[in-house]
């Protein structure tokens, strides 16, 4: 699934990939292209992108997540970093799946350039392990406040570890009441 312009990765969930676009690079700096939709169906993935979110996060330890959007207008999401580090997570929200409620992890950074795709039916969140952090991301589908759903990031059941806890997270207070895994309904 690779080409000379595009590293795609599979993981150990279904659909979850690393994507990592090829750097050009001469004493200048570099260039790549962070998104190129024919590249993307060449390599199997056909989405088309309808939004492009950026957040901003000043201090380490941010944490922002779990969230998903449900359907009818649930997002794939191509997520990136601009500027500073995050530790990323996907957790399967997909009941019929075998691997429902497991979840993968991955550094990703200005520098490295890896791209998570984290599909429809996952919760995504990500933690600040840099300060002035910028991440951005694109989504299939526009955002619906309605449909808005969050899980709680630590919830035991998911035994992500974030190198963080309650108590030395920052968290929006949205994110500090989040329900857990067995408190969801079933959405995918």
């Amino acid at each position: 699934m690779s080409s000379p312009f595009l590293e795609v990765t599979r993981t150990e969930l279904d659909g979850v990939l690393i994507l990592k676009p090829r750097r050009f690079g001469d004493q200048r700096g570099w260039f790549c292209e962070t998104y190129n939709q024919e590249r993307l169906q060449e390599a199997g993935i056909d989405l088309v992108f309808v939004q492009d979110n950026q957040s901003f996060s000043a201090e380490i330890n941010t944490l922002r997540g779990l969230h998903f959007q449900a359907p009818p207008l649930a997002q794939d999401k191509l997520v990136r970093v601009l500027s500073g580090t995050i530790l990323d997570v996907a957790v399967d929200l997909r009941k019929a799946s075998p691997t429902f409620g497991q979840h993968l992890s991955v550094e990703l950074t200005a520098e490295n350039g890896l791209q998570l795709l984290v599909p429809k039916g996952f919760a995504h969140g990500f933690v600040t392990r840099a300060a002035n952090t910028s991440v951005f991301y694109k989504v299939t589908a526009p955002y619906a406040p309605d449909l808005d759903k969050g899980l709680a990031f630590d919830d035991p059941s998911l035994a992500i570890d974030w190198g963080v806890t309650r108590e030395t997270a920052v968290l929006s207070d949205k994110d500090k009441i989040q329900p857990r895994l067995s408190e969801l309904p079933d959405v995918f």
